[in-house]
């Protein structure tokens, strides 16, 4: 029986060598191919999600749960678009990263305000929750614990993304190619767009919007749920 507890090791892992390899993947230095193309791929991902929330015309005074915000990439311009942001991240660096890089864009203002804190403890009632790329580090059981939770937490709309599973995704996953050499961080999973969305439809969500984010060895499909 396999008893790894993967929020262990998801929060050890960016606690230690992980920060600094996606410090770097999410910053502008140089990176190895891999890694370039998870940082191009994230990046689309949290374009799409801001092209999104930006065609309703209504992200000024928003208030948004950016959950498992990592060092602010979406929270950073969702906060510059004056939407009310409540940031967390399960690695206590990576959160620091993130304060660090808005106090230099905002001053003292504590808008986004950043947290350290696990998925599951996350409390309180906002207008929209996200998660992206959380995911991948959670097998299907505690990937719908955490759906559920966040679905709790939406007043309106949820938005997550995961590594979908496919075909040809988990053939590279298994022969080790989904996450090659040192760029691997955690165990990955991979999870079906049907099974995902069967756990926000028993929430009450719906969904509106769908988008899929290829790039080299990133893959993200993200969906958007609301009430």
């Amino acid at each position: 029986m396999d008893l790894v507890d993967d929020k262990a090791v998801v929060k050890e892992y960016f606690n230690n060598t992980g920060f600094e390899r996606w410090q770097r993947i999410y910053g502008d230095g140089e990176v190895n191919k891999v890694q370039l193309a998870v940082r191009i791929g994230h990046q689309q991902t949290v374009d799409t999600l801001l092209g999104w929330l930006e065609a309703d015309h209504n992200l000024e005074g928003l208030s948004i749960c950016d959950a498992g915000c990592g060092v602010g990439s979406l929270s950073i311009p969702l906060a510059t678009a004056k939407a009310i942001v409540d940031a967390s991240d399960i690695s206590e660096k990576m959160v620091g990263e993130a304060k660090e890089i808005a106090a230099k864009l905002f001053g003292n203002n504590n808008n986004p305000n950043f947290s350290v804190q696990d998925l599951e403890s996350l409390s309180g009632s906002y207008h929209t929750v996200v998660c992206l790329d959380v995911l991948i580090h959670y097998p299907q059981d505690k990937a719908a614990e955490m759906i559920s939770h966040l679905a709790s937490l939406a007043q309106s709309r949820l938005i997550i993304s995961f590594a979908p599973k496919t075909p040809c995704l988990s053939l590279l996953k298994k022969i080790g190619s989904f996450f090659p050499g040192a760029s691997k961080a955690t165990r990955s999973y991979l999870h079906t767009e049907a099974d995902i969305i069967e756990i926000l439809e028993a929430q009450g969500f719906t969904i509106k919007r769908k988008a899929l984010t290829k790039k080299s060895v990133y893959f993200s499909q993200m969906l958007e749920a609301v009430k």
